[in-house]
């Protein structure tokens, strides 16, 4: 199936969307979107997010990372990849590097309770951790792939995070509230979590 003109520029105004929120800096992240069960664009290794243009979306073929444009992908490649073929129900991919969420990815302490604001057990759960692994390489795209089977959220030790959605904005929208709590959590001197009697009609409420 031919990549439209009008998919690329929905990519690309995502990935400046991703940009404007913070979420990235200069050539730091990543997106990918599954088009069907053939294509997945991404952004081109290096590219900046905030200025992506249409020459820099790569088509990759899903089941085994052929480019199929002339376009180079992220070196993320088969991480992106490899969630897409685990999760049929995720269209997006996103690859991030936030200010606060990196801070809690590059902190000794691991045992966070982010359920700080009702939008993490509504719309992330408990995000899993991976621990630092060489960006690009396959022993990390195979960590996050096996790690997002059941969770939306990764953190990458000293590197950053993944979330994914069944779009765009449902992927951006995990890692916005996500900043959110690590933002509140860095900040508060003693930071109350919400019940936990509160939380099992808050997932529920998720999965509606």
């Amino acid at each position: 199936m031919r990549v439209t003109d009008v998919q690329i520029d929905v990519f690309t105004h995502a990935a400046r969307e991703v940009a404007r929120r913070g979420l990235v800096q200069c050539s730091s992240g990543n997106l990918s979107w599954r088009l069907d069960e053939e294509q997945v664009l991404l952004s081109a290794s290096r590219s900046w997010l905030e200025r992506l243009t249409s020459a820099e979306v790569s088509v990759c073929s899903l089941e085994d990372g052929r480019i199929l444009n002339t376009v180079p992908p992220t070196c993320e490649v088969n991480l992106h990849l490899g969630v897409l073929r685990r999760r049929s129900d995720w269209s997006v991919v996103l690859h991030y590097q936030s200010p606060w969420a990196t801070a809690i990815a590059c902190a000794e302490r691991t045992n966070w309770d982010f359920n700080v604001i009702i939008e993490v057990p509504v719309y992330i759960g408990t995000p899993a951790i991976v621990p630092y692994l060489p960006p690009g390489s396959s022993e990390l795209a195979d960590a996050v792939g096996e790690a997002m089977v059941e969770h939306n959220t990764v953190i990458l030790q000293n590197h950053g995070l993944v979330t994914a959605g069944r779009d765009f904005d449902e992927a951006i929208q995990r890692a916005v509230f996500f900043e959110l709590a690590c933002q509140i959590l860095l900040l508060s001197d003693a930071p109350a979590p919400l019940p936990a009697s509160a939380l099992p009609r808050l997932r529920q409420a998720g999965r509606a």
